[in-house]
């Protein structure tokens, strides 16, 4: 049996997403600790030139499947392919971020292997020779440890955001290996007919810096001061379930339980209370500053530093602010 560890890299149209490369660090990691090998998993049509940013970023080796039925993903090519390459190399890990496609793309795998699946993981270490992975519990209000000692792989997602993202080394070396994929165009189920961007927006997922807003702004155009101070940060605009359920913001910019669970360098919450739904998807933020009238909102507890404030001149005061230190 091998300690190699296997990543899933997702990629959109020629672009890996930043998440999978947190993936493809952390295997990096795990591996020199397991004394293992990283093999990163890159599928699609027309991606051979991924496959040397994929060595570049830590991989020591990658499976390339460069076919027409990959071009766009759909679970069953991917889950099937992802398991034959699983039953004829016996990693010990496979890791994918926890991302729509990752936690749908996860669980499949696991099935076709008979393994167990851990989501959502914030941190991964190694004992025993065994990763062990901390993953948020009850909406996040407490740290679970996890294994499966007893199966392989173990097959995990990755929290967008909670691992470093490598450096890439132009100097270091690995080895492609072209595989096939498993069905033919015939036997898959699903075909994708497009894609509709939503264009100006920035991804919250993947953003750094996020503003959003709650019940007390009050309405749809008191969004527009979240607007402000996001695009001087360069953030992006998120938002509470009581202000989605309300209609002044699209569902999109939904950060809870019920939407996006983010991890930015720095999230500043304006009228929020802080339920619990939606710190569950916030909390792991690094930095959390509070905006709120009530002295008693549940955001304080969580929240590095706290304004007690009307937003309506906290928030401009901080865009004014801003736009003088970053010009």
């Amino acid at each position: 049996m091998s300690n190699d560890l296997f990543v899933w890299l997702e990629q959109f149209q020629g672009q890996v997403l930043p998440s999978s490369w947190e993936a493809l660090g952390a295997a990096r990691i795990l591996a020199d600790a397991m004394g293992g090998s990283v093999v990163a998993c890159l599928f699609g049509q027309g991606v051979e030139g991924l496959a040397q940013e994929a060595i570049q970023h830590g991989a020591d080796r990658v499976f390339l499947a460069d076919d027409g039925t990959l071009a766009d993903f759909r679970v069953e090519p991917y889950a099937a392919l992802l398991a034959q390459l699983s039953h004829q190399h016996d990693p010990a890990v496979l890791l994918m971020a926890a991302t729509n496609r990752g936690r749908e793309l996860a669980p499949a795998v696991a099935v076709d292997l008979e393994t167990g699946a851990i989501a959502d993981v914030t941190a991964l270490e190694v004992q025993d020779g065994v990763v062990v992975a901390t993953r948020p519990i009850y909406a996040g209000k407490l740290l679970s440890r996890c294994r499966i000692p007893e199966r392989r792989p173990q097959i995990i997602t990755t929290r967008p955001r909670a691992f470093p993202r490598p450096e890439p080394d132009a100097g270091r070396s690995g080895e492609v290996v072209a595989v096939e994929p498993v069905l033919a165009e015939d036997e898959i189920l699903n075909k994708v007919t497009g894609f509709t961007t939503a264009e100006g927006e920035v991804n919250l997922t993947d953003a750094s810096i996020i503003v959003s807003g709650g019940r007390g702004v009050g309405g749809p155009e008191g969004f527009q001061v979240i607007r402000e101070l996001a695009e001087v940060l360069g953030g992006a605009v998120g938002a509470s379930r009581a202000a989605v359920d309300a209609g002044w913001i699209p569902y999109a910019h939904q950060v809870g339980q019920t939407g996006k669970t983010v991890s930015p360098d720095l999230y500043i919450a304006c009228g929020i209370s802080g339920a619990i739904q939606h710190q569950a998807g916030m909390r792991t933020s690094k930095v959390i500053v509070a905006i709120n009238k009530d002295p008693d909102a549940p955001i304080f507890k969580l929240a590095h530093y706290g304004i007690v404030g009307d937003l309506f001149q906290v928030v401009p005061a901080l865009t004014k602010a801003f736009k003088e230190r970053l010009g």
